[in-house]
């Protein structure tokens, strides 16, 4: 028989039914998307009853429900598993309850709430599990993981006894579209690269939880791991072995670098510390902000301990662009270690009081500020190579 178009069978009875947004480039207002992304649902059939979990970002209900006929007619569906109540994944819920009269949609506790405040589904047709719960659909059996906050507090795993998958949600997920499937057929170091430009924007402010349900997951052994994103991971030690250094704050030994200059007093200094390290053997990333995209930003805090901020005063308060970058430390949470700051104005200062002001709350320890009015002269480099010395100082110490 003719393998189905458009779905891919990842065990005996277990069939992708998602949908690639090849065209879609930006997620959540803030996330670039070069690769598109995936909205990844599994079906699973049983010798009795039949699961469908996660489901599709708005929009894509029919293509959903056209892939589910290929391999059981929709309207016998018996449960809808929504592992995380995100439209992304569970916006089609309730259509699928729709055409599916007597099918449950199954969820944790927060879940069913989450369910019945964004999507109207009736308390009714929900079914609440926890770790202690099982369905069996007749030789495919279903177990459940709290997953709390991984990324919102709703957050559920399933997993499939007998063929010891883990559909995990977003976690482990990628932005990523393209015509595979695996992320062996990508290549493990592109779809890690995914994976981490991935973890750092969605992932990264939720290490704690991160740690124990990667704890969780160990015990469990599974053979395939389906996150709901990207690609799916045939080999899950890949994938595991990466998020938990992730989760961890496993700091690598090098520097990053993010700045805007206008004049170019700014870009001298970063300059002069970029050669400075790098004569002491220091790996550095340097970013011009006004041609870089956030993401790349996001993915080296994950394991950067140092990041330097560069960026004039305008109106009296630092560069927005540069103020950007320095919001995004704190909003993702990062591991970030240590900071460094350099700043040029004409006529008045104003950025460094504004940094501090962005990093407060914060546990970040900034090494040094170097302010100059006007191009840096010899004084202001001096302040550079010994801001260099500091930064190869606490880095030997990690």
């Amino acid at each position: 028989m003719a393998k189905p178009m458009g779905t891919i069978a990842i065990a005996p009875n277990v069939f992708w039914v998602g949908v690639k947004d090849y065209n879609r480039r930006l997620f959540d207002g803030l996330i670039p998307l070069p690769h598109g992304t995936s909205y990844n649902a599994y079906l699973i059939v049983g010798k009795d009853k039949t699961a469908l979990i996660d489901t599709v970002n708005p929009g894509f209900e029919k293509d959903l429900v056209d892939k589910i006929a290929q391999h059981v007619d929709p309207t016998k569906i018996d449960y809808v598993i929504m592992n995380h109540a995100e439209p992304d994944h569970a916006n089609a819920a309730k259509h699928l309850l729709s055409i599916a009269k007597n099918a449950k949609l199954v969820a944790g506790a927060k879940g069913k709430e989450a369910a019945m405040m964004y999507f109207d589904i009736d308390a009714s047709r929900i079914d609440v599990v926890d770790e202690n719960s099982q369905i069996d659909l007749g030789g495919k059996t279903l177990k459940f993981v709290d997953a709390p906050w991984l990324h919102w507090p709703e957050t559920i795993f399933t997993y499939l006894e007998e063929d010891k998958i883990l559909f995990p949600c977003d976690f482990f997920g990628s932005h990523l579209a393209g015509g595979a499937f695996y992320s062996d057929e990508y290549g493990d170091e592109k779809a890690l690269d995914m994976a981490k430009l991935y973890f750092a924007e969605i992932m990264m402010p939720f290490r704690k939880p991160g740690q124990a349900a990667i704890e969780k997951v160990k015990k469990l052994a599974p053979k395939i791991i389906a996150p709901s994103h990207g690609v799916i991971w045939r080999e899950p030690k890949v994938i595991l072995d990466e998020y938990a250094k992730w989760t961890s704050e496993k700091m690598e030994k090098k520097v990053m670098i993010a700045y805007v200059s206008m004049w170019g007093s700014t870009e001298k200094m970063v300059k002069a510390l970029n050669e400075a390290l790098v004569k002491k053997g220091i790996s550095v990333n340097v970013f011009d902000l006004t041609n870089t995209e956030v993401g790349h930003i996001a993915k080296e805090l994950v394991d950067t301990p140092v990041v330097v901020v560069g960026g004039p005063t305008v109106l009296g308060g630092v560069h927005p662009v540069a103020a950007y970058a320095t919001l995004l430390v704190k909003t993702l949470r990062a591991p970030t270690k240590y900071g460094v700051v350099l700043t040029s104005y004409g006529w008045s200062g104003g950025a460094v009081k504004q940094i501090q002001a962005l990093l407060e709350g914060t546990k970040l320890e900034v090494l040094g500020v170097v302010e100059v009015k006007g191009p840096p002269k010899q004084a202001e480099f001096d302040k550079v190579a010994d801001l260099a010395s500091k930064i190869e100082e606490k880095l030997n110490q990690l």
